[in-house]
């Protein structure tokens, strides 16, 4: 025996039998462990309970090799009871290491994958910048924009309409446009942090509906306060509803192609200035005010329900934080960049509202030529937003392509009260729609590109889409109190336009400055 005494209690040949039994008892239950052992290595945690093992038996053997003489007769007692209790073998095993393994690799493995879940939220993966799911992110936003902004690029055919129909001063009508484009850019302070915490359906789902009820409502809306309430507030509100979080949403999914992702989602003003005035062009007469204006509403829920299931966020949500970033006002980059933005808002936007105006009232043409008119205004936007958001990913940042766009349509405002027939308004429309259309697409990329935590991306954009809002809504109810101060004459809500949008380019590049000093060949 191993201890040094002899047991005569059981005959040898029996205590080979039971030694026998005994040693492949332990053979299975160490089969048993390696077993286990192999199932927690499919789940990645088989070394370190491996190690454990290897570390456990290290400990025995040293304990082995170390004990005393009292220690090892008692180790020797202790054998030879186990020996008398191997006699009676029963089926209720000792062994903890098999039930107790597999919890302990399933732990560790939830233990794990939390782990990697909480990364994932602290630091997302990059954008993928491209892809089929990427695509339609921006194509649906087209969509979006053609339901929202197609419709304040539409404004000047009911500010024509209204006009001549309901016998209203163009200033008074002028603020129903105003209040539409205001709710359309501020709500953007609330709906972009919503966007940031995961309430993107929340509020897209309900805005596109809103909308639609709005223009609905306006077909049946008779005198100036209802006009006022439906296409303005109830509209606004809508659009507000939607635009931010969708703009914050493609964003995030584009970082190289972003302006060019930006631009085909911004040209959808562009092609709802094409589809809203034709529509209104050729249904007017023939089936009247209030059957066009729901023909509008019924393509407005097709196209909702379409981008509304397509729509896909791609970050997790930011539960923490506050609905301002006021923070962000102290950089000076951004506070500058959204002043600029401001004041070229203030007067951008008037020759949208009143150019199909002037065209009947100036120049004396007919009806349908006015029309005409501001459809050749919103269509070249398509391309000019696209053409240099291409060179702006391309080659100069947004920020760089931004600034010359802005100048060149101040100096083309200013050329508009020299305009004197119909061939010089079509040719002062195609120069201003492109080079506004240029600002318009590019200023959502270079105001994202002001965020580097885009976590925060609907909250920092939804705060300038409000400044901007509040430079629409006070530019051309000032510019219609002009005209209308001056007689019908234009010249003084003209040169107005001009001035603003001229001062906000100024302040530009001095936003530019802030960002990359004395420096010129910078991308930005």
């Amino acid at each position: 025996m191993a201890c040094g005494h002899k047991d005569s209690s059981y005959p040898r040949a029996g205590r080979s039998k039971y030694a026998r039994k005994r040693r492949m008892g332990e053979t299975d239950e160490m089969a048993d462990n390696v077993d286990v052992e192999k199932g927690m290595s499919s789940m990645g945690v088989a070394g370190d309970i491996n190690l454990q093992h290897h570390a456990d038996a290290t400990a025995r053997k040293a304990t082995t090799t170390t004990t005393s003489p009292l220690q090892h007769q008692q180790h020797c007692h202790h054998e030879s009871e186990e020996q008398e209790i191997s006699r009676f073998p029963t089926h209720t095993s000792t062994n903890t290491s098999r039930p107790n393994g597999p919890k302990t690799a399933i732990l560790h493995l939830a233990k794990t994958l939390t782990t990697r879940s909480n990364a994932t939220l602290t630091n997302p993966p990059p954008p993928p910048d491209g892809g089929l799911t990427a695509w339609t992110q921006a194509i649906m936003g087209h969509f979006v924009i053609l339901n929202t902004w197609g419709m304040i690029a539409t404004f000047g055919v009911f500010q024509q309409y209204y006009t001549l129909h309901l016998s209203l001063e163009p200033s008074a009508v002028s603020w129903i446009g105003s209040v539409q484009m205001l709710g359309h850019f501020s709500l953007g302070m609330l709906t972009g942090r919503a966007f940031d915490a995961g309430f993107f359906y929340w509020s897209v789902i309900p805005g596109m509906l809103l909308s639609c009820l709005g223009i609905f409502l306006t077909s049946l809306s008779r005198s100036y306060w209802q006009f006022f309430l439906t296409q303005g507030v109830l509209v606004g509100v809508g659009n507000g509803m939607q635009f931010a979080p969708t703009l914050g949403l493609v964003s995030t999914y584009f970082s190289r192609n972003r302006s060019v992702a930006l631009a085909i989602m911004a040209s959808g003003s562009a092609t709802g200035g094409l589809v809203y005035p034709c529509l209104a062009r050729q249904l007017i007469p023939r089936v009247g005010f209030e059957w066009a204006v729901r023909t509008m509403g019924f393509m407005m829920l097709a196209m909702g329900v379409c981008y509304c299931a397509l729509l896909k966020p791609r970050l997790p949500p930011r539960k923490t934080g506050p609905v301002l970033e006021l923070a962000a006002f102290k950089e000076m980059p951004y506070s500058v960049f959204l002043l600029g933005v401001f004041l070229i808002a203030l007067g951008q936007y008037f020759a949208f509202y009143y150019i199909s105006s002037f065209a009947m009232d100036v120049l004396d043409l007919a009806y349908g030529t006015s029309i005409n008119v501001l459809l050749v205004l919103n269509g070249v936007g398509v391309l000019g937003r696209l053409i240099p958001s291409f060179f702006a990913d391309k080659y100069t940042g947004p920020y760089n392509i931004l600034i010359p766009f802005c100048f060149v349509s101040a100096f083309v405002l200013f050329f508009w009260p020299l305009v004197k027939s119909e061939a010089g308004l079509y040719a002062w429309a195609v120069c201003y729609g492109f080079f506004v259309a240029g600002f318009q697409g590019i200023f959502p990329a270079a105001m994202t590109t002001l965020t580097t935590d885009m976590s925060k991306v609907g909250t920092r954009n939804g705060q300038g889409l409000a400044v901007v809002g509040l430079g629409t809504f006070i530019g051309p109810p000032i510019a219609g109190a002009l005209i209308q101060s001056a007689g019908g004459r234009y010249l003084g809500a003209q040169v107005f336009a001009g001035v603003a949008v001229l001062v906000g380019s100024c302040v530009l590049v001095w936003g530019r400055w802030c960002i990359t000093g004395k420096t010129f060949k910078v991308r930005v």
